[in-house]
C-alpha cells in the first residue's frame, strides 16, 4: 500500500519539533550531578632508581586516580581516592550527556525559529 507523499504542513512540523524540544527537556531533567573533565588511572615509576617499576613498565605503581578539567585556561589535576574516582567518572560522563542534549536542543531551536519566522513574514504580507 502506498503512503501518501504530501509533505507535512508547517505547523505539523513545528508540533513535531516542539514535541521533541520538550522530549530533550524531560532528558536534561534527569541528569544527575556532573562536571567537566577526564578522570584517569595513571600508572607511575616512583623515586627508588632501582625500583623495577623503572624497567617494567608492567611493575609500576597504581593505579592513580586523577581528574583533569580546565579552568581558566589552565589544566588542572586533582588526585582522587579509588573510591572517589568512580563518582567522578559517572559526573563526567552525565557532563558529556549534558552538552550533547544542549547541542542538539540549540540546532531544533534555530530550526524551529527559522520557520515560525518565515510563517510570520507569510503572515505580515
Amino acid at each position: 500500500m502506498a503512503r501518501s507523499s504530501t509533505p507535512p504542513t508547517s505547523r505539523e512540523v513545528v508540533r513535531r519539533q516542539d514535541q521533541r524540544f520538550q522530549e530533550l527537556r524531560q532528558q536534561l531533567a534527569g541528569l544527575e550531578f556532573f562536571t567537566k573533565g577526564t578522570v584517569l588511572a595513571r600508572m607511575m615509576k616512583c623515586s627508588k632508581p632501582r625500583c623495577a617499576c623503572h624497567s617494567d613498565p608492567a611493575k609500576r605503581h597504581g593505579p592513580y586516580y586523577e581528574w583533569t578539567y580546565k579552568s581558566g585556561g589552565k589544566t588542572v589535576n586533582v588526585r582522587l581516592t579509588a573510591a572517589s574516582a568512580p563518582i567522578y567518572q559517572a559526573a563526567a560522563t552525565q557532563y558529556k550527556k549534558l552538552k550533547i542534549t544542549l547541542e542538539r536542543m540549540e540546532k531544533l531551536s534555530r530550526q524551529t525559529l527559522a520557520r515560525l519566522a518565515k510563517q510570520a513574514e507569510r503572515n505580515a504580507s
